[in-house]
């Protein structure tokens, strides 16, 4: 089953991900793939938060960054720097493919690649059948790779792929206005998806793909 995580900016996806992966992993389900957790600094007592970009802050929390973090190893390297922000330390390419798209963030293609080769050296132990199996994780796809065609290319082509033995599971991070177009792009590879949101509900659909019992945890509530 492929398992479509959406949501509006910063709904929490890539935390709630994250408690989900852990309680998985507690089950000896495995997670390959990677995460994007943000990247936060905490606003001054009375410092402003007019005119910060669109969706960098959530309260009193400013968001400057996202990380991705490579599984099942957990090696965290910095992924994208918020788009005003690296034009003001100088580490905005204008020919990168973040910058091609006119993403919010900049994303260096060195990390893209960096990412990719962990997606292609995955796709070749899934190949070979190594491992129990466990849960491919994306998080997240977005206008690179579903409308432009670039970006984070080996984790489309995996999923492309379908079920595998060693992955006969995944869930992908899109936001909701991709989510149509992520449903075309890999359905019929998957043999159908099922949207989610990250609530309990969704806990409970991965969990019961895996044969797992539904476990009370009120931090989802």
């Amino acid at each position: 089953m492929l398992f479509i995580l959406t949501g509006d900016v910063q709904t929490g996806k890539s935390r709630w991900l994250e408690r989900t992966l852990a309680e998985l992993a507690g089950d000896g389900v495995e997670a390959r793939g990677v995460v994007a957790p943000g990247v936060w600094r905490r606003r001054e007592p009375g410092e402003p938060a007019e005119g910060r970009p669109l969706g960098s802050g959530q309260g009193d929390y400013e968001k400057l960054g996202i990380d991705n973090v490579l599984l099942p190893q957990g090696e965290r390297l910095s992924f994208a720097r918020r788009r005003d922000l690296a034009r003001r330390e100088g580490a905005f390419d204008p020919a990168s493919q973040s910058a091609a798209a006119r993403l919010a963030w900049e994303i260096p293609d060195e990390a893209i690649d960096r990412v990719n080769a962990h997606f292609e050296a995955l796709a070749r132990r899934i190949a070979a059948g190594e491992g129990r199996p466990g849960l491919l994780v994306v998080d997240e796809l977005g206008r690179l790779e579903l409308e432009r065609g670039c970006g984070l290319t080996s984790a489309v082509d995996l999923l492309d792929r379908g079920p595998t033995a060693v992955c006969p599971h995944a869930v992908v991070v899109v936001r909701a206005w991709l989510r149509e177009r992520a449903e075309a792009r890999f359905a019929a590879a998957w043999g159908g998806c099922e949207p989610l949101a990250p609530d309990d509900a969704a806990r409970i659909a991965i969990r019961s793909a895996f044969g797992l019992a539904t476990l009370i945890d009120n931090e989802y509530h």
